[in-house]
């Protein structure tokens, strides 16, 4: 009986470890800002479903949360949970680079997900969209550039 109970526990853990856990693959992210004056910007990395909605927050620029709301459309999606699992860092000003890592699930590649920039600098303009690139092998190669604030993007697989 004790056999028996220790073989099933042995399969539940080989299933979990196989099967519970998403399969992803690491991106260095690259990011250049334009030149501009005035305040770091506040960047956040969202996760986007084929219905153009936010599934998942990836990664936050800007760690004061009082300043997230300036970030309008993520944060109607962030204000349901008041919390972010993704990892934060500094905001990022005029010219300067970041370099982060993204963490994406391989089962979310080519079936219409996006992965959208989404740009807030105090008392100047927003932007909703600086960029947008699909979640597809090409869209996730060389550099892109942004609309706004930021200058371009350069991913590559780790």
């Amino acid at each position: 009986m004790k056999n028996n109970l220790k073989r099933i526990a042995f399969c539940l853990f080989l299933m979990i470890s196989v099967f519970g856990t998403a399969q992803t693959t690491k991106y260095k992210c690259l990011l250049q800002m334009n030149n501009y004056i005035g305040e770091g910007a506040y960047i956040v990395v969202s996760l986007i479903n084929p219905k153009g909605q936010y599934e998942k927050t990836l990664y936050v620029m800007g760690d004061d949360k009082r300043w997230y709301n300036s970030l309008k459309e993520w944060y109607k999606f962030y204000s349901k949970k008041k919390e972010v699992n993704a990892k934060t860092g500094a905001s990022v000003t005029g010219g300067d680079r970041s370099v982060t890592t993204l963490e994406i699930e391989n089962s979310k590649m080519n079936k219409g997900y996006k992965l959208r920039f989404e740009t807030a600098v105090e008392d100047q303009k927003y932007h909703a969209k600086d960029l947008e690139i699909p979640l597809t092998t090409e869209g996730m190669s060389g550099k892109l550039s942004g609309t706004g604030y930021i200058n371009y993007i350069r991913l590559s697989k780790i």
